[in-house]
């Protein structure tokens, strides 16, 4: 079987584990003080402040910008639900905004016409990997005065003109065992600004900086230092395990590129997608459906995700609350499968996935 992902661990992490057992520190401790400043030494950010989940950094990011009852975010429909729940979690409105077909992203051009009153931030999505247009985002967000919030959970080492995403506003990351580095479960928050970091500090701990002093509504969204451990280890090797993704889509697009019907993804001179996902477009010019590939792929042990099946504003408890229409994203949902690009692969498995492909 070639899964869809795969985590890579070995024992470095299991050395960094036993460590922190026999210190007897399990909680947010000295790892978790490490894993932040080698996190924002890696990302070209003043601070990071890191949670239990990528999940609760979205939530936090938002709440430190200052979103709350009666705001709107805006942001794209494609992409997991995660990101527009993070938005109601502040009592705020989500407001969708279609992509783009080449890079998938919330498209710039779309996201004005959805400005009013009431919007004050930009939760922007580098999905699979593939950083957003920022040179435009950040224009938009510095004319209209936004908050920008990057949900970076799948984009770690991803750039954009040489800088790291998650270092143009608020960054957001996750480290569950599909990303590009994990930590079991985690997730870590980016930030210039000195206010932003201190709020996001509170926050994670029940809204509190003093044990038994709360000064606002906060929540437990601490890291403990088991899993800062894995990620101190983790992202150590983030760059070989890109390089490895990068590697591997090259040799995916040489061969797929070829077949009528298959769009891979597109990348761009200025930009470094890390390939979180390879996720290429079937569309009607190929000789079968989708649920079809999908047969073929399952019975020959090859794994496959369909992110996303559904744009956001479709999902049931959108859907009533929203009555616009998002052409791009419905297509994009039809159309993307993705394939296995984890840098445990070898070109016998590349080259089993294309062949099994180009055999349909």
């Amino acid at each position: 079987m070639i899964p869809v992902s795969k985590p890579l661990l070995d024992e470095k992490e299991l050395g960094q584990i036993t460590e922190v057992i026999n210190s007897g520190m399990l909680a947010q401790g000295p790892k978790v003080k490490k894993f932040e400043d080698d996190f924002a030494k890696y990302i070209g950010t003043k601070h990071a402040i890191a949670t239990n989940s990528g999940s609760a950094a979205l939530h936090v990011g938002l709440l430190s910008a200052g979103i709350g009852r009666g705001d709107e975010v805006i942001t794209t429909p494609f992409t997991f639900i995660a990101t527009a729940n993070s938005i109601l979690y502040c009592n705020a409105k989500p407001v969708f905004a279609d992509v783009n077909e080449g890079d998938f992203n919330i498209d710039p051009a779309k996201i004005e016409e959805k400005i009013t009153s009431k919007t004050k931030a930009l939760l922007a999505v580098h999905l699979y990997g593939q950083p957003c247009n920022m040179d435009k985002i950040t224009d938009i967000c510095n004319k209209h005065n936004l908050s920008l919030i990057e949900d970076a959970c799948q984009a770690h080492g991803a750039e954009f003109n040489d800088q790291k995403v998650g270092s143009f506003g608020t960054g957001c990351f996750s480290f569950y065992p599909t990303k590009n580095m994990t930590t079991g479960e985690g997730g870590m928050i980016t930030t210039n600004s000195d206010e932003i970091a201190k709020k996001a500090r509170i926050i994670r701990n029940h809204g509190s900086q003093k044990q038994y002093f709360h000064e606002m509504l906060g929540y437990n969204y601490r890291m403990t230092d088991i899993a800062a451990a894995i990620g101190i280890s983790q992202l150590k090797k983030l760059e070989s395990f890109i390089e490895k993704r990068i590697s591997n889509a090259n040799y995916m697009t040489n061969h797929l590129q070829k077949i009528k019907g298959i769009i891979p993804p597109k990348t761009f001179n200025n930009r470094r997608h890390v390939f979180n996902q390879y996720t290429i477009r079937i569309t009607d010019d190929f000789p079968v459906n989708r649920g079809e590939i999908e047969k073929v792929l399952k019975s020959n042990d090859i794994g496959y995700g369909i992110y996303y099946p559904l744009p956001i504003n479709r999902q049931p408890i959108y859907e009533k609350s929203n009555n616009d229409n998002f052409p791009v994203s419905e297509r994009l949902c039809n159309e993307v499968i993705s394939l296995p690009i984890h840098p445990s692969l070898d070109e016998s498995d590349l080259d089993n996935i294309c062949t099994v492909i180009e055999g349909i």
